[in-house]
């Protein structure tokens, strides 16, 4: 890899770094290359993406990033999932990681919380974005639909009174 080819992908992970609400560093050492294919297709399914870089430019990219911190579990074969939504990559990798013994997390940072195995795990068990969004539409719906229900129920109330008055009068 020549110096141009280097800075144009420390310029890519830097924008990975600066634009992800999560990054998930892992090791994926005896890995084969079907299962690695399949971690990108599960990855690509949540909406996040998988990146296998040099841990030297990795380093380099991470310089003045707000998860600097992280450069410290770039050792050895390490592999970067990450998403723009702060949950999607924690779950691909926590649950990549359940299946396959050889795949270990390594640790994370959302933002600038520097993120242990534990701290991967709870973010992986939160709620992702779609979730929140159509749980809080639902709030903001339910209370119309009671409006409707409770402007409805008098009219349904009389027109069963009615209804057996009128079944009274003919019998």
């Amino acid at each position: 890899m020549d110096r141009a080819q280097k800075e144009k992908v420390v310029e890519e992970l830097g924008q990975i770094f600066e634009s992800s609400g999560v990054v998930v560093v892992s090791h994926y050492a005896g890995l084969t290359v079907a299962e690695m294919q399949d971690l990108r297709a599960r990855a690509r399914e949540a909406g996040s993406a998988v990146r296998v870089a040099k841990n030297r430019l990795a380093k380099i990219a991470l310089d003045g990033k707000p998860c600097a911190s992280i450069a410290d579990l770039l050792t050895g074969m390490t592999v970067l999932t990450y998403s723009e939504d702060p949950v999607a990559a924690a779950k691909v990798a926590q649950d990549y990681a359940k299946e396959n013994k050889k795949f270990e997390i390594l640790g994370g940072a959302m933002g600038e919380n520097v993120l242990d195995q534990a701290g991967v795990e709870a973010v992986s068990k939160m709620p992702s974005r779609e979730e929140l969004i159509s749980t809080i539409v639902g709030m903001l719906g339910a209370p119309a639909s009671n409006i409707a229900g409770a402007i409805g129920a008098p009219a349904s109330n009389i027109a069963s009174i009615l209804s057996t008055i009128e079944d009274k009068a003919a019998a």
